[in-house]
């Protein structure tokens, strides 16, 4: 019976032998998207205040796991991420937003308090879950109040399923983000008074959430300060002869900045989570909202007994604001030995058609092209603003400034609420014939809209046309760095003075345009880009610029709010939601 046992033991091992090395050729060939799609991705977060000093300044901060910037997020394409955030803060409420991720069939975790859900309230806990469709660079922040400049932010490596347009041997992120002494309560006071009273420049420029304590460049030698253990400057190492990818992205309050690695010439690959047709830039300029992945080459050729600087500058704004200062370490040199030279100091701060001539080099890659469409179904011309409403500044689209409403948009026009919004809806348009974008405007009272959205038709193709003009402060025309949620869009172009229907349109791109969810509009210029309306849902689209959005520079979309599913009830508790939540 043993001689029996014996042969069969051993072909049966043989064949699971046979069946794992089978499973493991099927599992080496299933896509890596396909094996993501069942992925659950969890994390679990504490938002809570913390003392920090990113520049030497002690500030009372709100931190995530006790992290400025918070944890970064890595995931595959195709994942389901699962993010649960308790609200430790004693007085606030909390909303977190995932920029760039497109939240299909998730609408109300997108995270945009009084839009897509009530704010976290002090205590509690609440359950984001959406799934990253796309490989790419985002990002996530605070969207409550301006929460996002105290330090709710971090980013979103979303790895790719297939082979990318480009190799490279490791890749690093670079969040940039600049940061003032003042918290965000302190800037409502001042942007809400009467007079009012302007927030100024940020004390720093942070690069991955680190200031480094040094005069302006190009002033004198040996002008850096030697790094302070609690504020010593974010280095990366690099080894030489090798490519690196950098996955870099902004967050800033206010300001655009110009990024720039000394000695090193970066090449653009990727957009706001799509691939660009390869160009190179000496400093690369970000607005706020933006990501970028750069490719940089560490040769071999180069002096590898030092390290290198790279420069955060802000441009755009005559800014008082100190570089951002950071290391580019060489492999076995010390990683905060400092560069023997000077900072580079960078492009100048007014030069507009530098930053204009790469917001057009930005083309899709041509093997990744997704042509829109020709034609669009409706045109929407946003006019933006600087105006006064009963003798307070505020910011407005077409002479309208919005007003957040108690109750979500997105839960007031499914639950059928519309008494809550504003039923006056905003114009699709200015006096483009008379309005002169180069003075001040003529009458500065805006109207006040809290609810108003545009409705859009859904699966229609959208064109936005935003028109920059002069500011209430007599030639002053200010950058405005634009991001829709739950989509991206293709950019048709951009141009210097005002929108003329009847000519520029064209001069659109409508062969090899890049897709994106952040843009800037220049000054004293515009910015046409198009859609197609095919996820349901409510949609911010605003300046990302904290102070603006604060002071009504937004417009609310809706598409297919019918196609909706039911809504959880973990977004209602405020406004006329209260009733919807079970005790």
């Amino acid at each position: 019976m043993g001689n029996m046992v014996k042969p069969f033991l051993q072909g049966r091992r043989l064949l699971e032998t046979f069946l794992v090395l089978c499973l493991l050729i099927y599992v080496m060939d299933v896509p890596s998207a396909a094996k993501a799609a069942g992925k659950v991705n969890k994390h679990v977060w504490d938002v809570r205040y913390n003392y920090v000093s990113p520049d030497c300044y002690k500030k009372l901060a709100i931190t995530i796991n006790g992290l400025v910037p918070g944890p970064t997020i890595h995931a595959v394409e195709g994942e389901t991420v699962v993010v649960q955030v308790t609200n430790s803060l004693v007085t606030e409420n909390v909303a977190i937003h995932w920029h760039g991720i497109r939240q299909i069939g998730t609408p109300w975790s997108d995270g945009t308090e009084s839009v897509t859900q009530c704010a976290i309230q002090p205590g509690d806990t609440f359950v984001y879950q959406f799934v990253v469709d796309k490989a790419g660079t985002y990002m996530y922040h605070a969207h409550y109040g301006m929460q996002l400049g105290d330090g709710i932010y971090g980013m979103i490596r979303v790895k790719a399923a297939h082979k990318e347009p480009f190799s490279y041997s490791s890749e690093h992120e670079i969040l940039l983000s600049d940061w003032y002494h003042k918290n965000a309560y302190e800037h409502a006071i001042d942007l809400s008074s009467e007079p009012f009273v302007w927030v100024g420049e940020p004390n720093s420029v942070l690069i991955q959430g680190r200031a480094f304590a040094c005069n302006e460049p190009g002033t004198e030698a040996g002008q850096c300060k030697e790094p302070n253990r609690k504020c010593s400057p974010f280095s990366l190492n690099v080894r030489p002869g090798r490519t690196i990818r950098l996955r870099i992205g902004s967050l800033t309050a206010l300001s655009t900045l110009s990024f720039e690695i000394e000695d090193h010439e970066m090449t653009v690959v990727e957009a706001d989570g799509n691939y660009v047709e390869p160009f190179k830039v000496k400093h690369l300029y970000l607005y706020s909202g933006e990501t970028y992945s750069v490719l940089i080459k560490t040769s071999p050729k180069k002096d590898r007994s030092r390290n290198y600087w790279m420069v955060a500058k802000v441009v755009s704004r005559e800014s008082s604001t100190p570089s951002g200062l950071a290391i580019l370490n060489y492999n076995f040199n010390p990683p905060l030995a400092l560069p023997p030279t000077d900072p580079p100091v960078g492009p100048h701060w007014n030069d507009t058609s530098d930053r204009i001539d790469q917001s057009v080099a930005v083309k899709a890659h041509h093997a990744y092209l997704n042509p829109p469409p020709k034609k669009s179904d409706r045109t929407i011309i946003l006019l933006n603003t600087q105006n006064k409403i009963d003798g307070k500044v505020r910011w407005s689209l077409n002479n309208v400034s919005l007003n957040l409403p108690h109750t979500p948009y997105l839960i007031a026009l499914k639950e059928n609420l519309s008494y809550v919004l504003d039923h006056k809806m905003p114009p699709d348009s200015y006096d483009v014939e008379n309005y002169d974008i180069h003075s001040v405007p003529k009458n500065t009272e805006a109207h006040p809209s809290t609810g108003g959205l545009y409705r859009l038709k859904f699966n229609s193709i959208v064109d936005v046309i935003l028109q920059n003009a002069n500011t209430m402060t007599p030639n002053v025309s200010e950058t405005h760095p634009w991001h829709l949620h739950g989509h991206d869009f293709w950019v048709l172009g951009y141009g210097r003075g005002k929108f003329n229907m009847a000519t520029d349109t064209a001069s659109y791109n409508l062969g090899n345009p890049i897709m994106k969810n952040s843009v800037p509009l220049h000054p004293y210029g515009w910015t046409a880009l198009r859609f197609r309306a095919d996820n349901p849902g409510v949609w911010a689209f605003h300046c990302h610029i904290e102070f603006h959005f604060f002071l009504g520079m937004a417009v609310v979309f809706e598409e297919g709010i019918d196609q909706v599913g039911e809504l959880p009830d973990s977004i209602m508790g405020c406004g006329e939601t209260k009733p919807f939540v079970k005790p």
